[in-house]
């Protein structure tokens, strides 16, 4: 009896103490930002409205740009969120920043049958590097309530302290993440000597054993492959399909392929599979996104061979609308000029008031992340932190006023020539 007791007792501790402990709530962030007209300094332009819209000669989209970029180390149920951590990252108090009333702004576009859209150009951060400031940068534009676009590689931290912002504020910014590197799988590509369907199953359970446990699927886009092999267009297909059916199944969302700057081509869009993933991917815009990357590749002119590198989203929109497809959610996960060097500030604003003009009018276009503040690549971070400042006051002094049918505008690519 006596050693009945012993180990019922020693089962009744082992029951109590792998019971779930209660979530403590994040901790509450005091923020204080000015709000009204601000003057931006002397290099940022004011407000800036985009011109009349006219019809002009659509996108050719046959040209071919062979140029490839580094590879770097609805109706449907609502996912379930992953718990946050037992401890929060401390969140600080924003610092006051000369800001816009946005709600000011939307009520009186709104009185004039037109919508707000805000800057969407956003970073890119990794492991290392030089993002100080960033927080500065997140904090600020939650203050006033503009979105955020944030992409990290191997690097949780920078989502999570969005993450917490988001939960804390409700300011919908977008935020991507992704793991590198190489291990019995390519974390970066599929293997293509594999079927689609036993490559994606394979891939999509390497990148989700993987994935931050303190990161909410609900909240974060998870971006699993870079940079794939455009000539394998059907295969691809089949594998995006396979690997979206995963990521409903599994409450993820998902951005598919992340092609290179000028990439893919016209037909790679219309193979069979292909667009039978693009009316998957338009039926849970919320869930399932395309991950394109649109650099100019020089740092002198950002609209360099346009509408072939940047602004080649408007391709993938063209065909989507011949196919009677709706346009599908778009996360330019990687923005910019050279994979080393960025052009000094001066000239960088410049050329993002160019390209947030060119991704207003596209709700669809969620955002598009400044590469890069993170470790390597000639130290480009260093370069690309001196930004972080300059974007900030740009972003929270200037906005754009859109039609309510411009998910559904006929694009012609020329009316946003740089």
């Amino acid at each position: 009896m006596g050693k009945l007791k012993f180990w019922v007792g020693a089962l009744l501790l082992f029951t109590m103490a792998c019971r779930p402990q209660p979530e403590s709530p994040p901790t509450p962030i005091a923020i204080q930002i000015e709000t009204g007209t601000a003057v931006s300094p002397d290099l940022l332009p004011t407000s800036i409205l985009p011109p009349t819209l006219t019809p002009v000669i659509p996108l050719d989209v046959t040209r071919n740009v062979d140029l490839y970029f580094p590879i770097v180390s609805g109706e449907d149920t609502p996912p379930t969120p992953i718990p946050p951590p037992p401890t929060a990252v401390p969140l600080p108090t924003a610092t006051p920043v000369p800001s816009l009333d946005f709600t000011a702004v939307a009520q009186e576009l709104a009185a004039n049958g037109q919508e707000l859209a805000y800057v969407k150009v956003g970073f890119h951060v990794g492991v290392g590097g030089n993002s100080d400031g960033l927080d500065e940068w997140m904090l600020a534009l939650d203050a006033a309530g503009v979105p955020f676009f944030l992409k990290s590689v191997d690097n949780a931290q920078p989502i999570l302290f969005a993450q917490q912002l988001m939960r804390q504020s409700g300011v919908p910014h977008v935020l991507v993440y992704r793991k590198t590197g190489k291990n019995e799988y390519d974390y970066d590509v599929p293997n293509y000597d594999l079927s689609p369907q036993q490559a994606a199953e394979i891939h999509w359970n390497a990148h989700i054993s993987n994935f931050p446990p303190e990161l909410d699927p609900s909240l974060v886009w998870l971006e699993t492959i870079n940079e794939v092999d455009k000539n394998r267009s059907e295969w691809l297909g089949q594998f995006a399909i396979s690997t979206a059916e995963l990521a409903l199944r599994d409450g993820y969302n998902w951005a598919a392929f992340g092609w290179s700057s000028g990439e893919p081509e016209t037909e790679h869009w219309e193979s069979p599979s292909m667009l039978s993933f693009l009316r998957l991917a338009a039926q849970h815009p919320d869930r399932l996104a395309i991950a394109l990357h649109e650099y100019s590749y020089i740092n002198e002119s950002i609209g360099d061979g346009y509408p072939y590198k940047i602004g080649r989203f408007q391709s993938l929109f063209q065909i989507a609308d011949q196919n009677g497809i709706p346009r599908p959610t778009v996360l330019i996960t990687e923005w910019g000029w050279t994979y080393q060097s960025v052009p000094d500030e001066a000239r960088a604003i410049q050329d993002i008031s160019w390209a947030s003009r060119l991704y207003a009018p596209y709700p669809q276009v969620k955002g598009a992340a400044i590469w890069y503040l993170g470790n390597g690549f000639g130290g480009i971070a260093n370069e690309t932190q001196r930004l972080i400042r300059p974007l900030t006051s740009f972003s929270l002094n200037n906005y754009y006023a859109i039609s309510p049918q411009a998910e559904t505008a006929p694009i012609f690519p020329e009316q946003h020539a740089p």
